[in-house]
C-alpha cells in the first residue's frame, strides 16, 4: 500500500504540473505522452511484480527440482550414482540450484548426500515428509515417481519446495530447496521501482522538453510565418534545418504558398487599381459628355434665339425700310457665322482628340508664319489700340504641321487681343534650347485666377463669360491648342506675371 501511495502521489504531482503549464501546447502534449509512457511502464512493472513474480519464481524452482530429479534418475538407471564422473554433475546440480539432495536405500542407508551432517538432514527430511507439527503443506505436482510439495515451517517462518520419490534403481530420493522470502523480494523490488519511477519521470520530463522543443520550435516558426501571412506580410521565409524532414517540407510548401499569395495579391491589386482607373475614366467621360451637351446647348441657345427673333421680325415686316431689313439680315448672318465657326472648331477638336486628324510634319519658317498671323490681325489690333512691342524677325525653322501651328498662334494672339489691358501691349518671344524652341505670346492686363489656371484648357470653360461672349468666343480655342500640342507630343501652358499673362508652346527645331 505504501508503494501504491508513492506512485499515485507521483502521478498526481505530474498531472498538476502539466495542467498548470498549458495543456493546449504541442510541447506539453508531447511531454505528457513521454511522461505517461514512463509512468505507465513503471506501473506495469509494479503490477507484474506484485501479481505474477511470486508465482513465476515458484514455478521456476519447481521446474528446477524436476530437471534435477530427471538427471539423477537417469544416472541411477545407468548405475552411475557412485561413479566419479557423476560427482561433478551432482555437485553442480546442488550448488547452482541451492538444492539439498539425499538418496536413501530401502534399508534407510544413505547412498549419497550433498551435506556432511547426514543424520541431522535425514531427520529433517523425514520430519518434513511425514511430520505434521508446525508445518503447512501444499502439493504442487504429483508424478508417477515423485511428488513436489510446498511446505512452510511456521516455527522458523521459512518456506521450502520438497521433492520426494523413488529412483529407477529402487532407492528413495529426497530433495529440498529453500524458497527465499518472495514477498519480501517483491516489496524490495517495488520500492526500488518507486525510486526508479521518480528518476524516470524527472529524466523523462527533461528529455520530453528537449525533444518536444526541437519538434515544436520549427512548428512555432511556421505558426509565426502563417500569422504574418494573414497580415499580408510575405517577407518572412522558413529556413530548413540541417537534416531535411517532414516539417522542413511543410516549410518549403509554406514558402511557395507565401510567394504565390504575394504574386496573386499583387496581380489583384493591379487589376483593382486598373479597374478604379477605368471607372474613374468612365465617370469623367460621362461627366464631360454631360458638360459638353450642356455647354453646346448653352452656346447655341443665344444665337438660335437671335436668329429666330430677327427672322420672325422680318416675316412680320416690323420695319419695312431697307436699312432695317439689312440690319436684321446682318444679325442673322453674323449669328449663323458664329454658330458655323463653333461647329467647325468642335469638328476640328473632335478629330484631334480621336486621332483621326492627319498630321503632316514638315519644315517651315516659324517667324514667317507668326508675321503672317500678326499681319492678318492688324485691323483688329488698330481697333483695340494694341501695340505689338516684340515680334521675332530672324528666321527660325521648325518641324511641325504648319496649318495646326498657325491655328495655335492665331488662338493665342486672338486671346491676347481680347484680354489685353492697359497699357495694351503684346509681345511674341522665342526661347531656344538644344532640342526645341518655346514660343510665348504675352499680353498686359489682369492675371488669370489661380483656381482657373488648370481649367482654361477644358472645352467651353470661360474665366470671364461676359467678356468672352462680347467678342464671340466659344471657349473651345484653348482646348484645340491643347489637342494640337498633344498630337505633336509637345507641351503648352500659361504663366501669370505681375503685369499680364503669358501663353506658350514648344516645337522641334529644324536643325
Amino acid at each position: 500500500m505504501e508503494i501504491r501511495h508513492k506512485i499515485q502521489l507521483i502521478k498526481t504531482n505530474t498531472k498538476n504540473v502539466l495542467k498548470n503549464s498549458g495543456n493546449g501546447s504541442l510541447t506539453w502534449q508531447i511531454a505528457r505522452s513521454i511522461l505517461g509512457v514512463a509512468a505507465g511502464t513503471v506501473l506495469l512493472c509494479w503490477f507484474l511484480n506484485t501479481v505474477f513474480l511470486e508465482h513465476y519464481y515458484v514455478e521456476d524452482k519447481q521446474d528446477m527440482l524436476a530437471d534435477s530429479f530427471s538427471t539423477i534418475d537417469e544416472a541411477s538407471r545407468n548405475d552411475r550414482l557412485l561413479d566419479r564422473d557423476f560427482d561433478v554433475t551432482f555437485e553442480n546440480l546442488c550448488a547452482n540450484g541451492n538444492i539439498t539432495v539425499m538418496i536413501i536405500s530401502a534399508e534407510r542407508a544413505i547412498v549419497r548426500s550433498s551435506v556432511n551432517d547426514t543424520q541431522q538432514m535425514l531427520i529433517e527430511f523425514l520430519d518434513i515428509i511425514f511430520g505434521e507439527r508446525e508445518n503447512e503443506v501444499t502439493v504442487l505436482s504429483e508424478k508417477e515417481n515423485y511428488v513436489i510439495q510446498r511446505q512452510k515451517d511456521t516455527r522458523l517462518d521459512s518456506e521450502y519446495l520438497v521433492l520426494y520419490g523413488s529412483l529407477s534403481d529402487g532407492n528413495m530420493i529426497l530433495m529440498r530447496t529453500a524458497l527465499e522470502s518472495i514477498r519480501e523480494s517483491v516489496k524490495v523490488s517495488n520500492e526500488f521501482l518507486a525510486y526508479v519511477a521518480v528518476l524516470a519521470i524527472v529524466f523523462g520530463a527533461v528529455t520530453a522538453f528537449f525533444v518536444s522543443g526541437r519538434i515544436t520550435m520549427p512548428i512555432l516558426e511556421l505558426t509565426d510565418i502563417s500569422k504574418r501571412m494573414t497580415e499580408l506580410d510575405f517577407e518572412a521565409k522558413y529556413l530548413p534545418r540541417t537534416k531535411y524532414n517532414e516539417i522542413d517540407e511543410l516549410g518549403a510548401h509554406m514558402n511557395e504558398l507565401s510567394n504565390t499569395l504575394e504574386r496573386t495579391i499583387s496581380e489583384l491589386k493591379s487589376a483593382n487599381n486598373q479597374l478604379l482607373i477605368d471607372i474613374e475614366k468612365k465617370t469623367q467621360v460621362d461627366r464631360m459628355r454631360k458638360e459638353f451637351l450642356s455647354n453646346v446647348s448653352h452656346e447655341l441657345k443665344t444665337p438660335l434665339a437671335l436668329i429666330q427673333g430677327y427672322a420672325e421680325g422680318l416675316r412680320e415686316c416690323i420695319n419695312e425700310d431697307a436699312e432695317s431689313r439689312d440690319f436684321y439680315c446682318e444679325v442673322i448672318m453674323d449669328e449663323a457665322d458664329k454658330m458655323n465657326r463653333m461647329v467647325q472648331k468642335l469638328l476640328t477638336l473632335n478629330q484631334l482628340e480621336s486621332g483621326n486628324e492627319t498630321i503632316s510634319i514638315e519644315r517651315f519658317d516659324l517667324t514667317e508664319l507668326i508675321a503672317g498671323v500678326v499681319s492678318a490681325a492688324g485691323i483688329l489690333l488698330q481697333q483695340e489700340n494694341i501695340t505689338v512691342t516684340e515680334c521675332p524677325t530672324e528666321p527660325l525653322f521648325v518641324w511641325a504641321d504648319e496649318f495646326m501651328v498657325e491655328e495655335v498662334v492665331t488662338n493665342y494672339l486672338s486671346n491676347a487681343i481680347h484680354y489685353a489691358g492697359e497699357p495694351k501691349q503684346i509681345a511674341i518671344r522665342y526661347r531656344e534650347t538644344d532640342l526645341c524652341v518655346r514660343v510665348s505670346v504675352f499680353n498686359t492686363g489682369s492675371r488669370i485666377p489661380d483656381e482657373d489656371i488648370d481649367k482654361i484648357w477644358n472645352k467651353f470653360y470661360k474665366v470671364d463669360k461676359a467678356r468672352t461672349r462680347a467678342y464671340g468666343g466659344s471657349g473651345i480655342g484653348l482646348s484645340i491648342v491643347k489637342a494640337i500640342m498633344a498630337s505633336h507630343h509637345r507641351e503648352c501652358g500659361v504663366v501669370n506675371h505681375s503685369d499680364g499673362v503669358e501663353f506658350w508652346f514648344e516645337l522641334d527645331m529644324g536643325k
